[in-house]
């Protein structure tokens, strides 16, 4: 015989006592869109490998961004693409250039959307001619005290601009106390926020993203910077040391395959937010399945909300933001 206390369905038998179950419900302001700038003013370029996104010239930007704005968009992390000749070089000097994409795009943005959060990824890859995340020795391994140094200066001019926010997505070793350190020499610490790519794990997620910030590598692979995916206690120790290093936020990347450690990090930094970065793999795949009839767009990419708010997100970063904007009103309409 069913006992009372293992009858379910009346707690969730109708819509609103459904949403009582739940713990969070997906916001616009959980969301942050990740956005390709370029160095090319006038371009508005589709990525095949990414439908429906764009490498944005800074001519084109104002335009392109209102309207999600008047959707409800309130975040943005920008990625700078340089795709001009003679711009790479060893040590990514033009990654902070005053006239370059990302410094230009985050002066535009804070002119004309003030109330727009603002976030700049800091690494070097986009901008290396090695396209490694950081400075290399020359045997070709990482120079982690050179890069950081770097990195950190990166970091730093990107406040200088008007970045809110800068998110280091290199992996090397202790650049978090080193930007840190240098926000708060520059006098920036106290009105930017650090996010930490703590647990980005490498991996075959990331492929549209390389094509569409020309930033693989020439050479090897980034598994000895990035985290192997198994590691969950590695990936442990990473969160536990960019807390005490000066973290604001904590970010795990990729997002559907790691939702153990996006779970292990809300319960590890119990009193910080947890963002997690649906990667370009994860929104391609999704977009591929749906076209081909596997499932309908809009309901898979929700259920993937879902997962990572369950397992603890406070803010996800996704290339589905602008569809999001749009469903979300749907649904409340």
């Amino acid at each position: 015989m069913t006992t009372p206390n293992a009858i379910l369905h009346g707690g969730y038998h109708h819509a609103l006592s459904r949403s009582w179950q739940s713990e969070r419900t997906l916001t616009k302001d959980m969301l942050m869109y990740p956005m390709f700038i370029t160095d090319d003013a006038n371009a508005l370029e589709k990525i095949d490998s990414l439908p429906g996104q764009h490498r944005i010239g800074i001519n084109k930007l104002k335009e392109f961004i209102a309207p999600l704005v008047t959707k409800g968009l309130r975040s943005v992390i920008l990625f700078g693409v340089p795709l001009k000749e003679g711009v790479k070089d060893p040590t990514g000097s033009r990654a902070d250039d005053p006239e370059g994409p990302t410094i230009l795009a985050v002066n535009l943005l804070r002119k004309e959307f003030p109330d727009l959060f603002v976030a700049c990824d800091v690494c070097l890859c986009e901008y290396t001619s090695h396209g490694h995340c950081g400075i290399l020795r020359q045997d070709g391994t990482l120079d982690n005290s050179q890069s950081i140094k770097r990195i950190a200066e990166v970091a730093v001019n990107y406040a200088k601009a008007g970045a809110q926010c800068v998110a280091p997505s290199d992996m090397m070793d202790g650049r978090i106390r080193a930007i840190k350190e240098g926000l708060m020499e520059a006098g920036f610490a106290h009105k930017v926020m650090l996010i930490s790519y703590s647990a980005k794990f490498a991996g075959s997620w990331y492929g549209p993203f390389r094509d569409a910030a020309n930033s693989a590598p020439a050479f090897g692979d980034r598994r000895c910077y990035q985290l192997p995916p198994n590691a969950r206690r590695l990936a442990r120790r990473a969160i536990k040391r960019d807390m005490e290093e000066g973290a604001d936020c904590i970010m795990v990347k990729p997002g559907m395959p790691y939702l153990d450690i996006v779970r292990e990090a809300s319960e590890i930094a119990t009193d910080y937010p947890i963002s997690v970065y649906q990667v370009s793999g994860e929104y391609s795949m999704l977009h591929q399945a749906a076209a081909a009839g596997v499932f309908d767009l809009k309901s898979i990419v929700l259920e993937s909300m879902t997962g990572f708010i369950r397992a603890g997100a406070t803010l996800i970063l996704t290339y589905y933001t602008p569809d999001l904007l749009t469903w979300l009103d749907e649904d409340r309409a």
